[in-house]
C-alpha cells in the first residue's frame, strides 16, 4: 500500500504509518532495526530496491532522505510504503524542500523505531566526516560508498574522517576475495615474497584489498590498473610458486597453484542489495576495516606501485596459400581445369586478334 502526503509533517507520517499497519492487520512492524538512506532523486530508485530486498534478512523501517535546498519555499512532501513488495518492512520517501533540507535530523528523529539500532547509509555522495553529519549522529553504524561517488575519494581521506561504527561498501566488496585468498593460503602454506594486484582505474576495493595484503603479509605490494571489471587479479609470489586468483570477466574466477589442477571458482561481482545485506549482519565496529584505513600512511601509500594500463597489442592474422590452394584449402577441380583451358586459348589466339 502506497499513501502520498503532500505538504506533511512527521506526526503525521507516524500516524500514516499507525493507519496502514491497522488496515493490513498487523498490531506490530517487526522491524529489528531503522535504515536511514541519504541520496538524491538519481539514486534514490536503486538504493530503495536495494535496502528492500536487504530487509527481506534484516526487517526494517527505510527512511529515504531526499534534500531539495534550492527550492524556494520550505516543505515536506513524503510517500510511505508498507506491505506488497516491501515484504514485512515498510518505508517513507521524504522530499525536504528549501530551508527544511538543513534539518533532516530533526525531520527523521519522530520516525525512528524505539529501543531499535539505527543505521545511516549514503549510497552516492557521503559527508567528509559521517559521524560528524546531521544523520550520521543518530545512527550507531554508518555505511558510505566510495564507488558511488562522481568523483573517487583517496582513500587517506577516509581515514581523516573516520570515526568507529564508520564501513565502506568498497571493503564489503573485497570479502570474497580475502576469503578465498586465505583458504588458499591455508591449504598450501608458504612464504608470500611479492604480491600484485589488478583492477580497473580508480577503484577503491582494489587499494583497499592492496593495503590488507601488504599489512597482513608484511611485502610490498604492486597495484596495476586494467580495463576491468573491477578487481581482476591477485597474484602472490611464494617461496613454493605462484598462487593467483583471476576474474577477467567479473564472473567466473580461476585459481591457480603451484603443482595443482586449476580451478574455477564463482566470483561474480555482488549486486547492491547483497553488499548491504551484509554489513547489516554486524553493527559494532568493523576492526579490520579500521586497521586498514590506519595503515594507509604515506609510507604505505608510496609503497603501492600504481602503474598505467599497456595499450594492447594489434592482432592480426597471416594466411598462407601453396600453389593451385586457396587460403581455406585446397581449390575446386572444374576451377584448375577451367584456368588451363583459358591459358591454352590465350596462346593458341594469333596476335592480330588480339585487342
Amino acid at each position: 500500500m502506497i499513501k502520498h502526503l503532500d505538504s506533511t509533517t512527521s506526526a503525521k507520517i507516524a500516524n500514516a504509518l499507525i493507519d496502514i499497519r491497522k488496515e493490513a492487520g498487523a498490531a506490530t512492524t517487526g522491524a529489528v532495526l531503522t535504515l536511514v538512506i541519504e541520496t538524491d532523486e538519481r539514486h534514490h530508485y536503486y538504493a530503495l530496491r536495494a535496502a528492500r530486498e536487504a530487509s527481506r534478512a534484516h526487517p526494517s523501517r527505510i527512511l529515504v532522505v531526499i534534500p531539495h535546498p534550492e527550492q524556494p519555499f520550505s516543505g515536506l512532501d513524503a510517500e510511505v510504503r508498507v506491505g506488497d513488495e516491501m515484504g514485512p518492512g515498510e518505508a517513507v520517501v521524504m522530499r525536504l524542500n528549501g530551508e527544511l533540507a538543513a534539518h533532516a535530523d530533526a525531520v527523521v528523529l519522530p520516525l525512528l523505531l524505539p529501543d531499535t539500532p539505527v543505521v545511516t547509509w549514503w549510497p552516492s555522495e557521503s559527508p567528509t566526516d559521517p559521524a560528524e553529519s546531521a544523520l550520521g549522529k543518530l545512527a550507531m553504524r554508518r555505511i558510505t560508498d566510495a564507488s558511488g561517488t562522481h568523483t573517487p575519494v583517496p582513500v587517506a581521506d577516509r581515514l581523516r574522517g573516520y570515526s568507529p561504527g564508520d564501513t565502506d561498501l568498497a571493503w564489503t566488496r573485497c570479502t570474497p576475495w580475502r576469503s578465498m585468498l586465505a583458504a588458499a593460503l591455508d591449504q598450501m602454506p608458504s612464504m608470500v615474497k611479492t604480491v600484485k594486484v589488478t583492477a580497473e582505474v580508480d577503484n577503491a576495493s582494489s587499494t583497499l584489498l592492496a593495503v590488507w595484503l601488504g599489512w597482513r603479509l608484511g611485502v610490498p605490494v604492486t597495484l596495476s590498473t586494467d580495463t576491468g571489471p573491477g578487481i581482476t587479479g591477485v597474484h602472490l609470489g611464494t617461496d613454493k610458486g605462484e598462487i593467483s586468483l583471476t576474474r577477467p570477466d567479473g564472473m567466473l574466477a580461476v585459481l591457480s597453484m603451484p603443482e595443482q589442477p586449476d580451478r574455477h571458482v564463482a566470483l561474480k561481482r555482488r549486486e547492491l542489495a547483497d553488499l548491504l545485506t551484509e554489513e547489516l549482519r554486524r553493527l559494532d565496529v568493523d576492526e579490520t576495516y579500521e586497521e586498514v584505513l590506519r595503515h594507509v600512511t604515506e609510507h604505505d601509500a608510496a609503497a603501492i606501485d600504481k602503474m598505467q594500463p599497456t595499450p594492447p597489442k594489434k592482432s592480426t592474422i597471416t594466411m598462407t596459400a601453396e600453389p593451385d590452394k586457396g587460403p581455406l584449402g585446397e581449390l575446386p577441380k572444374e576451377s584448375v581445369e577451367r584456368e588451363e583451358q583459358l591459358q591454352n586459348e590465350a596462346i593458341d589466339k594469333p596476335l592480330d586478334d588480339a585487342p
